[in-house]
C-alpha cells in the first residue's frame, strides 16, 4: 500500500507553485496524494516567514497538524519553505514535534527527505536557496482547472529595507523564455484559460538572463499559445513597467488589463527610508499613463503603515494619495519587525496599536474609494470568468473579472438562466455593487 501524503501550503502564490513542484515529484516516485489530513502518513507544511503573522500561522498550523500524530494515521511532520530556511536551528531546537525540515533550496529533495524521515531518520536538509524550477520537472496543480500560477523567476535583488526575502530566497534570477512557454504550453494543454505570471518582482523578468528586462518578450511568447484567454500579471514594480508593456498591453488583448503595483507607501522620505526606487511624483505620472492608455484598467496596490519613523504627516500624506489616484484594489499591512533587516534597528519604532490604527483609518478610506470606484461600472459589460454557483440558487453563479486576480481580489455574481460550467468565460452586465463585488446578469 502506497505511503499517503497530505501537503497544506501557506504564504503566496509562489510557494504554492513549490508546493505543487514537490506534490509532482512525490506522486512520480510512487507516493499517493490525499486532501485529508487525518489519512496521511506523512504531512508537509509549507511556511510563510514573511512578517510575523505569517509567522505565527506557520507555528500555529505545525502544531495543530502534529496532534495528528497522536490522533491518526500520521507518521511524521516535514517542514519546508520559508519557515525551515529562515529558522532551521530554531526549529531543532523547540519544536521536537517536527520529524524534518527543507529549505528553499531543496525542494528538488523532496522525495528522498521523505524516504529518510519514514526510515526513522531526522531530516534537515537545509542549504543555500538557489532552488529554479523547470518544466521537466512534475507539477501537480492544486488550483481549479481553468486557473493557474506561472512563476516566471525566483528570489530578489531589490533589498527593500524591512524584506527578508532577498536572504530567504536568494538573488533574483529568471528561468528562460523557452522553458517558462513550454510549462506554459503543458498547462494549457490540461484546459487552463488563465495563467498568473508571478515572481518576487515580475517586471525585472529577463534583467540577469537576457542584460534587460524581457517580460514583453515573454508575453509575446505566451500570447501565441493555444488555450490561455487570459495572461494576468502580479507584482509588477512601477520602476520598470515601461512603454513596451503598456503598448503590448493596448494590442494584445490575452494580456489582462491589470497590474499589482506593490508601493508600500507615498510619502517619499518614507519610500527613501524603505529603499524603494521612485517617489510619489513618479507613480502619479505612472497611473495617469497607464489610464490614458488603458481605459478601464485595474490597478491594485498595497501599503505598509507604521514603518519606523512614520509621522502623523507621512501618515496624512499617504490618506491624500489614496484618495487622490483611487486605485481599484488596495491591501494595508502594518510593519512587521523583522530580524537581519535594516527597518529592524532603525530608530523611532511605531507602537502596534498606532500602526493598527492607522492601518484602519487607510482601510475605511480605500472602502470608500473602492466602491465609488465599482459603482461606475454599473451599466458596463464585463468579461468573467465562472468559477462556480450558489448550491441553494442553481441560477446564481460566481465568478472573476478581468480586474479580479484569484484569492485576492472580490467576485461578480451572476444571474443566469443559462447553464455555465467552471472555466466558462461570458459577458455580463454589471446592475449592482459593494465595495468589493460586482452583481450582474448574462448577456
Amino acid at each position: 500500500m502506497s505511503v499517503k501524503i497530505g501537503l497544506v501550503s501557506l504564504g503566496c502564490p509562489k510557494n504554492l507553485v513549490d508546493s505543487e513542484i514537490m506534490l509532482g515529484i512525490l506522486k512520480k516516485d510512487g507516493f499517493a496524494i490525499t486532501n485529508r489530513e487525518k489519512e496521511a502518513d506523512v504531512l508537509i507544511i509549507n511556511t510563510c516567514s514573511f512578517i510575523n503573522d505569517a509567522k505565527e500561522e506557520s507555528i500555529k498550523t505545525i502544531l495543530e497538524l502534529a496532534r495528528l500524530k497522536k490522533e491518526g494515521s500520521c507518521k511524521a511532520i516535514l517542514v519546508c519553505g520559508c519557515l525551515a530556511q529562515r529558522y532551521p536551528r530554531e526549529l531543532t531546537d523547540e519544536m521536537p514535534e517536527i520529524d524534518g525540515l527543507l529549505g528553499t533550496g531543496a525542494i528538488r529533495e523532496i522525495a528522498g527527505a521523505v524516504k529518510n524521515i519514514l526510515a526513522g531518520k531526522k531530516v534537515s536538509m537545509v542549504g543555500s536557496p538557489g532552488f529554479l524550477h523547470d518544466a521537466g520537472l512534475p507539477r501537480l496543480t492544486s488550483t481549479p482547472s481553468y486557473t493557474a500560477f506561472l512563476k516566471i523567476a525566483e528570489g530578489c535583488d531589490n533589498c527593500c529595507s524591512y524584506c527578508v526575502i532577498p536572504r530567504i530566497r536568494g538573488p533574483f534570477r529568471s528561468r528562460p523564455v523557452d522553458d517558462i512557454a513550454s510549462e506554459a504550453a503543458s498547462l494549457a494543454a490540461g484546459g487552463v484559460k488563465e495563467l498568473v505570471l508571478v515572481a518576487q518582482d515580475t517586471t525585472r523578468y529577463g534583467v540577469d538572463l537576457y542584460g534587460k528586462p524581457s517580460l514583453v518578450g515573454l508575453l509575446k511568447h505566451l500570447a501565441a499559445l493555444d488555450g490561455p484567454a487570459w495572461l494576468r500579471l502580479l507584482y509588477t514594480y512601477p520602476d520598470l513597467l515601461t512603454d513596451e508593456l503598456i503598448n503590448l498591453m493596448i494590442s494584445e488583448r490575452k494580456v489582462c488589463r491589470y497590474l499589482d503595483l506593490p508601493l508600500q507607501h507615498a510619502s517619499n522620505d518614507v519610500l527613501a527610508r524603505m529603499n524603494r526606487r521612485g517617489n510619489r511624483e513618479e507613480i502619479i505620472r505612472l497611473v495617469e499613463k497607464l489610464r490614458t492608455a488603458l481605459p478601464g484598467i485595474t490597478l491594485r496596490t498595497s501599503f505598509i503603515t507604521g514603518f519606523p519613523g512614520e509621522t502623523e504627516a507621512d501618515f496624512l500624506d499617504l490618506l491624500d494619495f489614496i484618495r487622490e489616484v483611487k486605485f481599484d484594489r488596495v491591501g494595508i499591512f502594518t510593519y512587521s519587525q523583522e530580524e537581519h533587516t535594516a527597518a529592524a534597528s532603525m530608530p523611532d519604532q511605531i507602537p502596534e496599536e498606532v500602526k493598527s490604527e492607522r492601518r484602519d483609518r487607510a482601510m475605511a478610506i480605500q472602502q470608500e474609494v473602492s466602491l465609488e470606484r465599482n459603482m461606475k461600472k454599473i451599466g458596463s459589460v464585463i468579461s468573467v470568468l465562472i468559477e462556480g454557483f450558489h448550491s441553494m440558487d442553481p441560477l446564481k453563479y460566481f465568478g472573476r473579472s478581468e480586474g479580479d486576480a484569484p484569492d485576492i481580489d472580490g467576485k461578480v455574481y451572476i444571474m443566469s438562466g443559462v447553464k455555465l460550467s467552471p472555466g466558462d468565460i461570458v459577458q455580463v452586465l454589471v446592475v449592482n455593487a459593494s465595495e468589493y463585488d460586482l452583481t450582474g446578469e448574462l448577456i
